[in-house]
């Protein structure tokens, strides 16, 4: 028999309503109450807006078979796209990380995530990853974007212990393929100050150092 919940003063759909609100991060009790209430006092059509935008991004929203980002159509618009290099594979840790580096406009490439990165004090392996699916695209250029080679794995993982670890292990599988692989540029950030700064961040910022 379910547990019944405690006396509130709330009706029950309001009170489920809260502690739905309630699970999402960040948000505590009282400001999963502002939430519900927010919901209650909307117009009908603007709350079921709301509705219908969570139903579709539960039934419509998958991983692209190719790279993992999330996606609506399989392939993603990335990896359909003419205009970008097929053979330039851009690794990642999460759809994310994807997100704000298409922010900058700045890479043509595409990318391949890996939903996650290597920590074995969490019991992360790579395993977990999608590294096989990366291995896959690199030796199958019929899994690849487009079907292109690949030419150039970019690894684009964040620059902490973790990070690093699984730059090692896709590096060490890509040379074994003959697969030029690269990162990310690292060092100072703008309006950063030097005596703030890591000894990683330093050592990376004078081996990326750049002419004027």
């Amino acid at each position: 028999m379910a547990s019944e919940r405690p006396n509130s003063a709330y009706p029950e759909c309001v009170t489920r309503l809260i502690e739905e609100f309630g699970k999402l991060p960040g948000v505590g009790r009282r400001s999963a109450e502002r939430l519900a209430f927010f919901v209650l006092k909307s117009p009908e059509p603007e709350a079921m807006r709301l509705a219908q935008a969570i139903t579709d991004v539960k039934r419509k929203i998958r991983h692209c078979s190719t790279c993992w980002n999330l996606t609506d159509a399989d392939p993603c618009p990335i990896c359909r796209s003419e205009a970008r290099d097929a053979s330039t594979v851009l690794v990642v840790e999460q759809p994310k990380d994807l997100i704000s580096l298409e922010q900058t406009g700045m890479y043509r490439g595409v990318y391949h995530v890996l939903m996650g990165r290597i920590d074995p004090l969490d019991g992360v392996g790579a395993d977990s990853l999608t590294v096989k699916d990366l291995v896959r695209r690199v030796e199958q250029p019929s899994a690849n974007a487009r079907g292109v080679a690949v030419r150039e794995v970019i690894l684009g993982m964040n620059p902490d212990m973790e990070g690093e670890s699984t730059g090692l292990q896709i590096a060490s599988e890509m040379t074994r393929r003959g697969i030029k692989v690269t990162r990310l540029a690292r060092g100072l950030p703008a309006g950063g100050q030097i005596e703030y700064a890591s000894k990683a961040v330093l050592a990376d910022a004078i081996a990326c150092r750049q002419e004027l």
